[in-house]
């Protein structure tokens, strides 16, 4: 099946999207605020996958999660086919059928007790998608996702099949309502390394034959690079880069994708760059002034400290919040980039 739709129009879009959680504190019981995301913005096309990079803590889940519509923002908006959505009213049904999210662990998403027959054929009864043969739309769906012979899969349990096996069963759990939107959430980072690739191939397949817009979260920016169109990176709660994914590899223009850069497996690579060795994320809660990534970029300078950079524009379609980029003397104190990650198979 291939999307009629046209590539300039995206299906789902996130315009400001923040998220803040009140916590108590230990100290006193005070409440504190945690930002998990803020000023969010990006546009999921038919056809086309965007990756969501960054370090654990940096906010990817929780966007997939606002996407999804499990957790509802603090502030910001969704649109679904160029309509605004009430973020904070309930979530038909529709929407439901159109937005699927895949999580990370396929053990713990898939109902131990129930057969991959109930499992596909659930959602598949409820939409009414089902027909007067479930049975053979469970197994079209098992085809589509490489789950063949079908016949040996169907009558499985979640314990009886493989991580990467699994995987595919909620995908094409994902796909029985027929979305036009596939949030995957790390689909590929509890699966053995040999596996990956597979995974990652069929969601690229999704993209190019079925037409689905895909976001795909992942801490691995060489496997984003593979599979992405788009990449946007995020550090601290913010979006930092974002960009057509070989422009941001090949000349990233945040010191923060810099590092990420150079943290992937290289055999070719020397020692560690001096990016690569500098501190750890900060904590939600005690965010640093400024720019969130100045306690551990080498460039820093005094406006870094005090005041959080907007996003500059580094080329056509490639933006990055970095004060490096506000003239021509900053952008050239940044110096060469890093080297660009080859488009290989991410079997890291």
């Amino acid at each position: 099946m291939t999307t009629s739709r046209s590539s300039t129009a995206p299906i789902l879009e996130a315009i400001g999207l923040a998220k803040h959680y009140r916590v108590r504190t230990k100290r006193f019981g005070r409440s504190s605020l945690v930002r998990a995301a803020e000023d969010i913005s990006l546009a999921l096309h038919p056809g086309r996958v965007t990756a969501v990079v960054g370090e654990s803590g940096s906010g990817k889940s929780t966007v997939s999660r606002l996407l999804a519509r499990t957790t509802a923002p603090t502030t910001g908006e969704l649109r679904l086919d160029g309509t605004p959505l009430n973020v904070h009213g309930s979530v038909g049904r529709d929407y439901r059928a159109a937005v699927q999210l895949v999580l990370q662990d396929p053990f713990a998403s898939l109902n131990p007790v129930h057969d991959v027959r109930y499992i596909l054929g659930r959602p598949l009864k409820i939409h009414g998608y089902g027909g007067d043969d479930v049975d053979a739309s469970i197994r079209d769906l098992l085809r589509r996702v490489a789950l063949e012979p079908a016949d040996q899969f169907i009558d499985k349990y979640p314990h009886e099949l493989s991580g990467g096996q699994r995987q595919r069963v909620a995908i094409a759990r994902a796909l029985a309502v027929r979305p036009q939107v596939l949030l995957a959430d790390e689909p590929v980072s509890m699966l053995d390394v040999s596996i990956r690739l597979g995974v990652l191939n069929l969601l690229a397949d999704l993209r190019d034959r079925d037409g689905l817009a895909i976001l795909y979260v992942t801490h691995d920016i060489a496997s984003a690079r593979y599979l992405a169109d788009t990449i946007v990176v995020m550090y601290a709660g913010r979006i930092v880069e974002s960009g057509p994914a070989e422009q941001v590899t090949d000349e990233p223009s945040h010191p923060y994708t810099q590092l990420l850069l150079s943290a992937a497996p290289d055999p070719d690579a020397g020692q560690p760059t001096r990016l690569g060795q500098r501190g750890a994320p900060p904590s939600l809660l005690t965010l640093p002034t400024g720019c969130r990534f100045h306690p551990r970029c080498p460039f820093v300078m005094d406006v870094c400290r005090t005041d959080a950079p907007p996003m500059f524009t580094a080329s056509d379609g490639h933006e990055s919040a970095c004060w490096l980029l506000a003239d021509s003397v900053g952008r050239s104190a940044a110096g060469p980039s890093q080297p660009a990650v080859e488009r290989k198979s991410p079997m890291v």
